[in-house]
């Protein structure tokens, strides 16, 4: 094993600050844990653990293959990832008077949709592709990480992150009781 503690703590350190950063998995979050409880949420946070369990063997693996065939290629990618929050940027300016329109796939019902949910809303999520490839190759050195640090980092990247989740799921049923509680209900008609 390569991997130091010191490095897995400073990679924990930027996962807590990633899951801090709102962003569609908790968009997806509240909308599964309020339309369909605990078991609804549970099932979105298991898929997005899984994603975020399998985005540094997905980092790892591509990067190996492009470090293979192109070696500067790791110069190329703050640029790249540069242009992609640029592009980002820009696409949020022009489209900052698109209305929202109701999207019921997050909401699915079903363990297994929830999974898929999660799952999906991890994986095409822009700010952790951003995260991944970027930052997650700063952290540890492609040319030293073993199958062992890959399992290491694997599980760092999706506990991190999972016990987040679970709060907010804690957080919004706690919060959907207190709202709903007999007491609350006097206290807003008041």
């Amino acid at each position: 094993m390569t991997v130091s503690l010191s490095q897995l703590i400073l990679y924990f350190g930027a996962l807590v600050v990633l899951f801090l950063t709102p962003g569609p998995v908790w968009i997806a979050i509240i909308a599964r844990t309020i339309s369909g409880g605990f078991n609804s949420g549970l099932a979105l946070v298991i898929g997005v653990l899984l994603g975020d369990f399998f985005w540094p063997f997905i980092v790892y693996g591509g990067l190996g293959i492009l470090t293979s065939l192109h070696a500067d290629i790791f110069d190329l990618l703050p640029y790249g990832a540069a242009l992609i929050l640029i592009i980002m940027g820009i696409q949020t300016i022009i489209l900052y008077q698109k209305v929202l329109k109701a999207n019921n796939k997050l909401t699915k019902t079903g363990f297994f949709a929830g999974i898929s949910a999660g799952l999906l809303a991890v994986t095409a999520n822009p700010k952790a592709a951003l995260f991944y490839f970027t930052l997650l190759p700063s952290f540890f050195n492609i040319n030293e990480i073993t199958v062992t640090d890959l399992m290491l980092i694997s599980t760092v990247s999706s506990i991190t992150p999972a016990i987040g989740n679970i709060f907010i799921i804690y957080f919004l049923l706690k919060v959907k009781s207190f709202l709903s509680s007999v007491r609350s209900i006097r206290i807003t008609n008041i």
